[in-house]
């Protein structure tokens, strides 16, 4: 009888087991070449994108530079002073100077820093600027500006007060509405807008009309930019370091700020 056959099995021996060494590896060549090319985009890139990607990195919560501090945190945690009103006037107006629509405005805005605070008036001109001619509605330009300033505003714990002022050209065409009732009409359609545009309805603290019992050019009362709308950020009531009251550009006879505007209709509204 045969034997049986003899199989004879080789036992194959592997290498040693290599581990996750080579994931670490190939993630680092991966974050590598994404940071790369990261910095080849933002090489090629304009200047408002990498002033703002290098922002963020240097604060990512973007509360750290609010306009007027350098303290992280919310708006509420600092206040205004004289030297920080210039700081919010400078910033303003570059970020209207951007803005190519409203870049041909640029001699019709105003903003000057007063005992009230910083006040930013929006000068008509005689075909209207801001307005449409003898109303109260806003145009284009008006209410592009207005949602500008109220985002920007929005930030600061500052109360916000509203005027509209017009020049001596009687009203008419309109019964009793006069200059007294434009001028109030246009103030609260700023006030309005601006509410609309993101400031919180607590940060008003009065809207004012007066006619043109405070014009801008006394020489011309005819003048058109006489008619405007003032808007000012008030300093906070503890402020010891606002100028003082001799700054105030209501020098020659103007009402104190918190007069109340109630007064007899003057049939002098603007002549638009």
């Amino acid at each position: 009888m045969a034997a049986p056959p003899i199989i004879i099995k080789k036992k194959v021996s592997h290498g040693g087991h290599h581990g996750g060494a080579w994931k670490v590896a190939y993630a680092d060549f991966v974050t590598a070449m994404m940071a790369l090319f990261i910095v080849l985009w933002l090489m090629n890139s304009s200047k408002q994108i990498q002033v703002a990607v290098g922002g963020y990195f240097k604060d990512p919560t973007g509360t750290s530079k609010k306009v007027g501090t350098n303290q992280s945190g919310s708006g509420e945690n600092f206040q205004l002073t004289k030297q920080n009103m210039v700081q919010l006037k400078e910033q303003l107006q570059k970020r209207i100077h951007k803005i190519n629509d409203l870049e041909k405005l640029r001699k019709n805005i105003e903003m000057t820093v007063t005992s009230e605070g910083l006040r930013i008036e929006l000068l008509e001109s005689e075909k209207g600027t801001f307005f449409e001619s003898g109303r109260s509605d806003l145009n284009r330009s008006g209410k592009d500006l207005l949602a500008l300033l109220a985002q920007q505003l929005a930030q600061l714990p500052n109360r916000i007060s509203v005027e509209g002022h017009t020049d001596a050209k009687p009203f008419t065409g309109k019964g009793n509405y006069s200059n007294w009732e434009l001028s109030t009409d246009r103030a609260n359609a700023a006030r309005r807008l601006m509410q609309l545009s993101g400031l919180g309805s607590d940060r008003i603290s009065q809207v004012r009309g007066f006619a043109d019992q405070r014009l801008r050019t006394s020489l011309d009362p005819l003048e058109a930019s006489n008619r405007r709308i003032s808007i000012i950020v008030q300093y906070q009531p503890n402020d010891a370091n606002a100028p003082d009251a001799d700054n105030s550009p209501e020098k020659a006879g103007g009402a104190p700020a918190g007069e109340s505007t109630e007064r007899p209709s003057a049939e002098k509204p603007p002549g638009e």
